[in-house]
């Protein structure tokens, strides 16, 4: 795996994009690569590091908290633990009781428990906008 540093496109001086961006610059060796946001599966944070998980199975490890990170991301995320940032493009299915999310490519991730009401009814929402 490759370390990166990551800026958001958004905040590029001169971009004219708003806040919330369609996708990530992501800087290695003097070249920048965007990831587009609708390709991320989720964001896993350990400290002052974060992972980019995707649809196509690569992981960036980026120099980003993930709270910076989600400033950039769309509505379709959720941080659902103080270590994950999900989308729920890529949530397949849940546990009964809302504990673990399954998500495209086989991984699962933990919800806190403080937190399950809550991503339960975003999940509920964001299912009925997608499926109307």
């Amino acid at each position: 795996m490759e370390n990166y540093t990551i800026s958001a496109y958004s905040k590029l001086p001169g971009s004219g994009v708003s806040t919330r961006s369609e996708s990530i610059a992501v800087q290695t060796m003097g070249h920048t690569s965007y990831i587009p946001v609708d390709v991320i599966v989720f964001l896993q944070g350990e400290g002052n590091y974060s992972y980019i998980y995707t649809s196509c199975g690569k992981r960036y490890l980026v120099s980003k908290t993930l709270k910076s990170l989600s400033e950039s991301l769309t509505s379709n995320f959720i941080r659902v633990h103080k270590s994950y940032l999900v989308n729920a493009k890529y949530v397949v299915d849940r546990t009964d009781d809302d504990r673990i999310l399954k998500l495209a490519g086989g991984r699962e991730v933990v919800v806190a428990r403080r937190k399950i009401k809550e991503v339960a009814t975003w999940l509920d929402h964001k299912r009925w906008r997608i499926s109307a």
